[in-house]
């Protein structure tokens, strides 16, 4: 049965000063279908490995744009090695080499970016979320990345009825910072993502 919003808030200020790692378990308890997404960007090994921790078989959902730098995608490759990531890898229906021959990655103000942003991204995704029906979504998202994510939680509940878990929503980059060096866990930060370009802009997955 879904949650209702009620039940939502009562979640959030339950939960709001527990560990993450508390967050997954009663989450993945809640769960009947529970699936983590990744796109390997910096602090993305934080809920890969918390998640993992608690149930190594979860599918792991990659979109890979075919724009990620070099960096990303040796990061993606240790860590799929290191965590044994269950990965679940969707990629866009038209190469990169095609698009860049007839689009290219238009400007945000294009009116081309949103054919471009749906092709790379919210295609994959879709398709990845229609596979795997699931009921409850892990994913990085912090307060403070944009101003949607501020008006989230921990807990947040999709037009889908999915519900979304945001396990680190309240930690700061030098707490991940901390959770990383304590666990001998790598970060990357060459990545880029050609949805977004400016980093506090939303590519439209979570709104």
């Amino acid at each position: 049965m879904a949650l209702t919003g009620k039940q939502i808030s009562e979640l959030n200020k339950r939960f709001k000063e527990f560990e993450p790692q508390d967050i997954i378990q009663w989450s993945l308890r809640y769960a009947k279908v529970p699936v983590l997404t990744t796109n390997f960007r910096p602090y993305e090994v934080a809920i890969l490995h918390a998640v993992t921790q608690v149930d190594i078989d979860i599918p792991v959902i990659w979109c890979d744009t075919g724009y990620n730098t070099s960096n990303t995608y040796k990061h993606a490759e240790d860590l799929i090695s290191r965590l044994g990531l269950n990965i679940k890898l969707y990629v866009p229906k038209q190469s990169a080499a095609h698009r860049d021959a007839t689009m290219g990655i238009p400007d945000i103000e294009d009116p081309k970016h949103a054919v471009f942003t749906e092709q790379v991204k919210l295609e994959p995704f879709k398709r990845a979320m229609e596979e795997h029906q699931p009921d409850v979504w892990f994913t990085n998202l912090r307060k403070g990345q944009t101003a949607h994510r501020d008006s989230l939680d921990i807990f947040s509940l999709g037009n889908d009825g999915i519900l979304k878990v945001s396990p680190f929503y309240h930690w700061s980059d030098t707490q991940l910072d901390a959770y990383l060096d304590e666990r001998g866990l790598p970060n990357e930060f060459k990545y880029f993502d050609p949805t977004k370009v400016l980093e506090n802009r939303e590519c439209g997955l979570h709104t």
